[in-house]
């Protein structure tokens, strides 16, 4: 097996005027290394598109993760929805994009706008092998992977936004294909790729869709780990194996918490430099221990990182507050969502009679609380995580 993996992101606008969106994205982990997702857009908008969207991409990611066949999965599918007799389409359309052992993507598209794939930083014109299941017109691609490719799967929201006013007939696939090719060459991630393209649809769209809009962006890259220690043991006689099975593994090292880089600064024969620049008013200043890559505050910190991570898995509306910013939460932020692809936490059980203020927020009085709240975060995201207890 190689070292690639998948980072998946994907970001919908709803029909203007619709609480429900009438697509829908699917993403099931077969394995570590095998993942099935499906991006399906059901007829119409409102809450008879949503469940068929919603139907659509859980039986086929469902049946698929299972190991059933291709043919077998969409004829289900396919024989299960009705064709409009006013319209003469189908009730829901969909995009698969099959990833096998990290080595190979299986492509299935039905009435959906093609996958666009950037290569080498090109558009890159992959095979397609046309079926026909259930008289219905299917194109199969199968590619094999390299790093740095990117998938962009949409719904014919993309394609149709700026109809009528900034485009006669709506922004082409070839045209969202360019624009997109710029942004890859900017290194984002998938979920960063997926938001500025929904965002650009919505303003061709006068911030008023005329169409749900959905974008799912699957980018190809090396795994990458990232080692976190976040306060200190409960035993004081284990800080020293603590520290040992932290600095030995491979990747960046992030420490979190005053008493724990005092620990970290013991063992390493290192001092602790404080820096008393404060980027913002409501994160602490971070400090610097040499071979250390990141020393920050503890809770206050992480409690502001899990609001990011909260936001980033939803609208992403606070990027631009975090992914430039130098203070710890967003340097922290900007490593764990861009950066890592393996977590390993090892964290410290000792209790901070600080954090025990009944005055604090309820999620300030548990430490671990915020590590489970983040570890979920990271794994809605495609995280490997692991946490070590001290």
């Amino acid at each position: 097996m190689n070292d690639l993996c998948a980072d998946i992101g994907y970001k919908s606008i709803n029909h203007v005027g619709e609480e429900l969106c009438g697509d829908h994205v699917d993403i099931v982990e077969e394995n570590e290394s095998s993942t099935v997702i499906v991006l399906a857009d059901g007829l119409g908008s409102g809450v008879k598109a949503s469940i068929l969207s919603t139907l659509t991409s859980k039986i086929i990611s469902t049946m698929m993760a299972a190991g059933l066949p291709i043919e077998e999965c969409v004829s289900t599918i396919a024989g299960a929805l009705p064709v409009c007799s006013v319209r003469g389409v189908a009730y829901s359309t969909f995009t698969i994009i099959h990833l096998l052992n990290n080595e190979v993507a299986e492509i299935i598209q039905y009435d959906n706008p093609h996958v666009i794939i950037i290569r080498n930083y090109e558009q890159y014109d992959y095979p397609k092998t046309e079926m026909n299941i259930g008289g219905k017109k299917i194109y199969k691609s199968t590619i094999k992977l390299q790093e740095d490719d990117v998938f962009i799967a949409m719904s014919d929201g993309c394609p149709h936004a700026g109809m009528g006013g900034k485009y006669n007939f709506g922004w082409k696939r070839e045209e969202i294909a360019g624009y997109m090719q710029a942004l890859v060459a900017g290194g984002y991630t998938a979920k960063n790729l997926s938001t500025m393209l929904v965002d650009e649809c919505d303003k061709l769209y006068g911030h008023k869709p005329g169409d749900d809009t959905t974008a799912c962006v699957v980018k190809v890259r090396k795994r990458e780990p990232m080692n976190i220690l976040f306060g200190p043991p409960s035993n004081r006689d284990d800080a020293s194996r603590m520290m040992s099975l932290f600095f030995s593994k491979e990747g960046k090292h992030i420490i979190c918490g005053g008493t724990t880089s005092s620990i970290a600064s013991k063992y390493l024969g290192k001092p602790v430099r404080a820096s008393l620049n404060f980027e913002r008013s409501d994160v602490p200043p971070i400090a610097h221990i040499e071979g250390v890559d990141l020393v920050t505050e503890g809770v206050i910190t992480m409690n502001k990182v899990i609001q990011y991570a909260k936001d980033y898995l939803g609208d992403n509306q606070l990027y631009e507050e975090w992914s430039f910013k130098k203070d710890g939460a967003s340097l922290i932020s900007q490593l764990l969502f861009e950066e890592a692809t393996d977590i390993n936490f090892y964290v410290g059980r000792a209790v901070n009679p600080a954090h025990q203020n009944p005055d604090l927020p309820i999620n300030f009085n548990i430490k671990m609380n915020l590590v489970e709240e983040l570890s979920a975060c990271l794994k809605k995201m495609g995280k490997r995580i692991k946490v070590s207890y001290f």
